[in-house]
C-alpha cells in the first residue's frame, strides 16, 4: 500500500471511530478521497461489537445482554456519531416546519422525542437482529460485513447529492470523483460474502436501498446531504440489512 493510502485509510479510521490510529503525517488527504477506506473502518468496528458479544457469552450471559454488549462495544469505538446523526435527522426532519427550521434543529446538541424515539427503534431492532444471529452461529460475519457495507453506500452519497449546507461535514466531505464510491462499494460486498453469495447480493441491495430511501427523504426536506444525514443512512441501511438476514436465517 502506498503512503497516500495508508493515509487516507488512518484518515478513514480517523473520521469514523475512536480507535487510536495515530496522527496523519504531511498534508492531510481530503475526506472524500479517504472514502474508499469507509467500510473497512467499518469492518473494524464490526469486528469490535463481535468481540464484545464473544465476552458476553464466554461469561455466560443470555444472547440477549450478549447482543447489548455488542452494540455497547460498537458505541464506544465509534462515539456514537451515526446514532446521533440519526437522532438529529429524526427530530429535524420530525419537528421543523420548512428546510431553514430542520437544519436548525439538526444542528442543536439537544436531543428530542423523535430523537429519542428513533434511537430506542434502531438499537433495539439491531439488538435482536444480532441475538437472533448468534442462535445460529453467524452474528459474528453479520456484525462485520453489515458494519462494513452500511458504510459502504455513503460515498456514493458524497457524489450523488449535493451539499445541504454551505459549511459543516457533508460540505467539506462532498467530492465528485465516483472511483472511491466505486472502490468502497466493492470492498462492501466482499465483507458480505462470508454468509453466502445469494444471501450477500440480498442484503446488499437492502442496505442500498434504505441508504436510497434515506437520501430521497434528505433531498426532499432539506435539499441535500449533511453529516447528519450520512449518519442516518448508515443506521437505517444497517437495520434494513440485519432485516433481511434474520428473514433468511
Amino acid at each position: 500500500m502506498s503512503a497516500r493510502r495508508a493515509e487516507e485509510l488512518r484518515l478513514a479510521f480517523l473520521l469514523l471511530t475512536r480507535l487510536p490510529v495515530g496522527a496523519l503525517r504531511g498534508g492531510a488527504p481530503d475526506m472524500a478521497s479517504s472514502s474508499w477506506a469507509w467500510p473497512l473502518a467499518g469492518a473494524a468496528v464490526g469486528a469490535i461489537g463481535a468481540f464484545g458479544a464473544a465476552v458476553g457469552l464466554s461469561l455466560g450471559l443470555p444472547l440477549a445482554m450478549a447482543a447489548i454488549l455488542a452494540l455497547a462495544a460498537i458505541v464506544l469505538a465509534t462515539g456514537a456519531m451515526h446514532e446521533d446523526g440519526l437522532a438529529d435527522l429524526a427530530d429535524g426532519f420530525g419537528g421543523g416546519r420548512d428546510r431553514a427550521r430542520k437544519l436548525e434543529i439538526m444542528r442543536d446538541s439537544r436531543i428530542g422525542s423523535y430523537g429519542v424515539i428513533a434511537l430506542i427503534l434502531a438499537i433495539g431492532f439491531r439488538g435482536l437482529g444480532i441475538t437472533a444471529l448468534a442462535e445460529n452461529g453467524s452474528a459474528t460475519a453479520a456484525l462485520i460485513g453489515l458494519a462494513a457495507a452500511s458504510r459502504a453506500v455513503l460515498p456514493a452519497a458524497l457524489v450523488l447529492m449535493p451539499a445541504a449546507r454551505t459549511d459543516g461535514l457533508g460540505r467539506s466531505a462532498a467530492g465528485d470523483d465516483p472511483v472511491p464510491a466505486r472502490v468502497a462499494a466493492a470492498i462492501g460486498f466482499a465483507c458480505l460474502l462470508p454468509l453466502g453469495f445469494g444471501t450477500a447480493l440480498v442484503a446488499a441491495f437492502a442496505v442500498a436501498l434504505a441508504a436510497t430511501a434515506v437520501a430521497a427523504l434528505a433531498i426532499r426536506q432539506i435539499g441535500g446531504q449533511t453529516g447528519d444525514v450520512m449518519g442516518a443512512m448508515q443506521q437505517v441501511a444497517e437495520c434494513a440489512g440485519w432485516a433481511v438476514l434474520v428473514s433468511l436465517a
